[in-house]
């Protein structure tokens, strides 16, 4: 029973635990539970809060690395926003994993910006988002995004896609530009 909870993903251990006191966790004779909770400390880069700038709210999910995991973000960020993507060629990109995503960046992203090359998601989210965008590197896309021409939006960095650069060197750059505003 305890094992079907930890392979759930750590997406659903927050449901998980939302009912359960940290003094019981402390408490728990059972190593096997406790083995199952572990995974908490690892929350880093998951749907992270950053900081808020000027109105802006930052949130990290460079954890994110497939289609799934990023559909689960969009799908769990409130409101409008800007959606910093790992770039891929159309050759290397899992075109038909994203296009999963095209109903919620149709209501929810106003701008992709892309680390590197947009041109998968111009192909496939071109029409309907008008704004994609390539960024060289992530402080010109976190600069993109805070000056981006919107109102009261979110921006949220979730890859997407696997690049080659581990996800905690991308979310810890991701914090340090978003700290630099």
């Amino acid at each position: 029973m305890y094992e079907s909870l930890a392979t759930q993903g750590r997406d659903k251990i927050h449901t998980g635990l939302a009912g359960i006191d940290s003094s019981r966790l402390k408490k728990l004779r059972s190593a096997h539970l406790r083995d199952c909770f572990s995974l908490i400390d690892e929350m880093r880069h998951k749907l992270e809060f950053v900081a808020r700038v000027r109105g802006i709210s930052f949130i990290d999910d460079a954890a994110s690395r497939s289609s799934l995991s990023t559909w689960y973000a969009l799908e769990t960020v409130e409101g409008d926003m800007v959606w910093i993507a790992n770039g891929a060629t159309v050759e290397r990109a899992n075109t038909s994993g994203i296009k999963r995503l095209h109903t919620l960046v149709r209501n929810k992203v106003k701008c992709i910006i892309c680390l590197g090359d947009s041109t998968a998601f111009e192909m496939t989210f071109g029409d309907v988002v008008s704004d994609i965008r390539s960024a060289a590197d992530m402080h010109e896309a976190v600069t993109m995004a805070f000056y981006s021409d919107r109102e009261d939006y979110k921006v949220l960095f979730s890859p997407a896609v696997e690049n080659g650069q581990p996800y905690e060197e991308q979310g810890d750059a991701f914090k340090r530009e978003v700290n630099e505003l």
